[in-house]
């Protein structure tokens, strides 16, 4: 049955804690096409608050190597759209964490738009992130379709969006806004400078409805620290990633990245 909007995890989520929100971000199937429900399981463990699984591409252009190179190591595995949600069948018998599908539009239209929101609803997703789904076309085709199936959508903001495009977004999303925290590629930089703050309190200062989660750039405890000061939390993905490929322990290993990021706060 279609989630009602009482039931998303995200809405709960958001009720619940306003502070030091951490989203994880990892790739289907890897780093082996069976790891990705291992990953989610170890992930509630360790303490994370949401899980974002990137559908995988073979042209993600909003990503840098290493999210690009897991990609196509998934790809390579067999991963599929179809393999995925089988994967997922069972996940809500064993995780309770918020989930998000991240991915390009291109293989859900391929999918099918309603099928791929009615499978999401079966599984338990809460929300999707499709960066280049345009709003006008969500709000003119797809928004019924996802509203009925319980989804949320997640819009991208950066630092170049104009503040009459922020206000537009933070009327049209639903469950966080995802604040880009430059206009880089994933992974591409290690610390937060001083333009991406005055981003950040600009953004603030705007007093959007929306929650809000910075991604890009977020690679340890200190940039996560520095997130959590000017949002709700934030999203790591390349650094996870890089974990993931070099684990010799799934559970042990992403139980102490967790906590390597967010300190006593599990």
């Amino acid at each position: 049955m279609p989630a009602t909007a009482t039931q998303n995890r995200l809405d709960q989520l958001f009720q619940q804690k306003q502070e030091r929100i951490l989203n994880v971000y990892f790739t289907a199937g890897y780093p082996q096409q069976g790891s990705t429900v291992p990953v989610l399981k170890a992930l509630q463990k360790a303490g994370a608050d949401i899980v974002e699984i990137g559908i995988p591409y073979s042209d993600p252009v909003a990503d840098g190597p290493t999210i690009q190179a897991s990609n196509q190591h998934a790809l390579e595995g067999g991963m599929t759209m179809k393999r995925l949600f089988e994967q997922l069948k069972e996940i809500r018998n064993e995780v309770s964490l918020p989930l998000v599908l991240m991915g390009y539009f291109n293989p859900v239209l391929q999918y099918g738009v309603e099928r791929f929101c009615q499978a999401c609803a079966e599984v338990g997703i809460d929300g999707l992130i499709l960066p280049d789904l345009p709003m006008y076309e969500y709000r003119e085709v797809y928004q019924p379709i996802f509203q009925q199936y319980g989804l949320h959508n997640i819009f991208l903001i950066s630092p170049q969006t104009s503040p009459e495009r922020v206000r537009e977004i933070d009327e049209h999303s639903s469950g966080f806004i995802y604040m880009v925290s430059s206009a880089s590629i994933t992974g591409a930089r290690r610390d937060i400078t001083d333009e991406q703050i005055r981003y950040f309190e600009r953004i603030n200062s705007m007093q959007l409805q929306r929650p809000r989660l910075i991604g890009f750039g977020i690679s340890n405890r200190q940039t996560f620290e520095q997130a959590c000061q000017h949002a709700q939390g934030a999203i790591i993905g390349s650094a996870f990633i890089n974990l993931l490929g070099q684990s010799q322990d799934l559970e042990q290993d992403i139980i102490e990245f967790v906590s390597a990021i967010k300190g006593s706060d599990r």
